[in-house]
């Protein structure tokens, strides 16, 4: 059985007979497919050591070598991107198609860094006193945390790596235990790009690699992605001692549905945003708003697509793949069974599915619940699966009180003909990321991705220009370079002149 270590100097580490170790499962069959070791204390140290031993050589390169690194990273990616696909869906369980998307998403963060050059430029005033010039400069961090989920194990670590090197940090990056592979495989595409030892460093592991990352004190900041229990542990661990933190938390996704909207457009876009990943996307549309008399036709349109779509293994081109773990798989049912019983109605029920695939495979089907009350558990939890909830609401307004009154605040979309709805949603839903007839609104690299409220911990969003500012540090330099003439002792406060 393949054994994943640590990815430490450049290179993986020798096995250690006294770690402790995790199966790697394939979700699909339900059976181990590999073991990786779960870091320690001292392991993350020797790491973080590692990196900042890394940073101090990395810092100084020039923009040049930065640059060209990343555009061998760039190419090596994209060469490799079917075979990294590949480890996605074995340790996820995502069809296949979705792995290769989620690399090509990447990609798009990795070409923004690099373009580092243009996004680093500082500023110069000249003369802004007589004889006096004031300009800023970015300056890299140090060594950063990047701690990824198990839903997206290439493009999460890509929102987050390339923009953190191409500043000039070093990183040390925790992914999920569930999906390791992936991660590794980029390490040793980073390496062969070009990069100094240790200015990537991997380590594996659970919570107390979590926590001796976050507590370490050579890590400057922390980058994370995942539920909004943990994202807001992260950020206060984090915070008070002093850390610069980005923690992204969970979603509960609204699509307004307005009575002038094409039902057949607005339903392919409910079931894509809803059922895609089996719903493991912290972008995806988990509530339908359906506004008015378009009710019950928006219903039928989701609930007929929902029927055609095929759960099974992704490696067999079907449209859902498993859950990640029997545990989740169970969740979700029994979130699906509270809402059934507090007066739901399951038009489509995912508890009834017959897999293309092994038994054993965590699997759970699209589950359409129609008049979905905003008490029930299955609309204030996240559910992370692949179940739609449908709200009826009476007006636009009551639709757009019910996104706002959700603590979480990461994506929102609407669905109309009418520009002036669009523009009124637009302006005031309380959202990070807005959608008008699109329903995954995940914003393109040059744009920072991020929500509100509960969903995101910290004043900085992934990638895009807050990105760059969050993995640099502004320095302002004063200048003046006097002569003789102008020597003299000057107590007061200075003052322009």
């Amino acid at each position: 059985m393949n054994r994943l270590t640590q990815w430490v100097d450049g290179a993986a580490t020798a096995p250690d007979p006294d770690a402790a170790v995790r199966d790697v499962l394939d979700p699909a069959t339900g059976g181990a497919i590999g073991q990786v070791e779960l870091a320690d204390a001292q392991t993350v140290d020797r790491a973080v050591t590692s990196a900042h031993d890394a940073w101090r050589q990395w810092r100084t390169a020039s923009l040049a070598t930065r640059t060209r690194v990343l555009f061998s990273f760039r190419n090596l990616l994209l060469e490799h991107r079917d075979e990294i696909a590949g480890l996605i869906t074995a340790e996820n369980g995502k069809e296949l198609s979705d792995a290769k998307a989620e690399i090509t998403r990447g990609l798009d963060v990795v070409e923004l860094a690099c373009g580092i050059g243009s996004l680093l430029k500082g500023e110069r005033s000249l003369s802004v006193s007589t004889g006096v010039d004031v300009s800023s400069v970015h300056q890299p961090l140090g060594v950063v945390g990047v701690i990824s989920p198990f839903n997206f194990p290439a493009m999460v670590p890509l929102w987050f790596v390339p923009i953190a090197i191409a500043c000039g940090n070093a990183v040390v990056l925790k992914p999920s235990e569930k999906v390791p592979a992936a991660s590794m495989r980029m390490a040793e595409l980073w390496q062969q790009a070009g990069l100094p030892d240790g200015a990537l460093t991997v380590v594996n592991g659970e919570q107390e690699a979590v926590e001796a990352l976050i507590d370490h004190d050579d890590v400057a900041s922390i980058s994370f992605v995942g539920s909004t229990p943990v994202a807001r542990a992260v950020y206060a661990r984090a915070a008070v001692r002093g850390k610069r933190v980005q923690a992204l938390g969970g979603a509960k996704n609204h699509l307004v549905v307005l009575p002038d909207a094409d039902v057949d457009l607005a339903a392919d876009a409910a079931v894509s945003a809803a059922f895609g990943a089996a719903g493991q996307r912290c972008m995806a549309i988990s509530v339908a708003v359906a506004v008015g008399e378009v009710g019950d036709r928006f219903v039928e349109a989701v609930a007929q697509r929902a029927r055609s779509l095929r759960v099974g293994d992704g490696r067999r081109g079907n449209d859902l793949g498993p859950l990640i773990t029997r545990e989740h798989r169970d969740r979700v049912a029994s979130l699906v069974e509270a809402g059934v019983a507090a007066g739901a109605r399951a038009v489509v029920d995912g508890r009834e599915v017959n897999p293309d695939g092994d038994p054993d495979g965590f699997w759970f089907g699209p589950t359409v619940l129609d008049h979905v009350e905003p008490a029930m558990s299955a609309y204030a939890e996240e559910i992370f699966g692949p179940v739609l909830c449908v709200v009826r609401a009476e007006t636009a307004q009551q639709a757009l009180d019910l996104v706002n009154a959700s603590p979480y605040g990461n994506g929102a979309a609407v669905f109309t003909r009418d520009g002036s709805a669009a523009a009124a949603f637009e302006r005031t839903v309380e959202a990070g990321m807005v959608g008008v007839n699109v329903p995954i609104p995940v914003p393109v690299a040059p744009y920072s991705f991020g929500g509100w409220k509960d969903s995101l911990f910290g004043d900085s969003r992934a990638y895009g220009a807050e990105g760059v500012r969050f993995f640099t540090r502004s320095k302002v330099v004063t200048s003046r370079w006097p002569t003789s003439h102008d020597a003299g002792l000057e107590l007061g406060f200075p003052q322009a002149d």
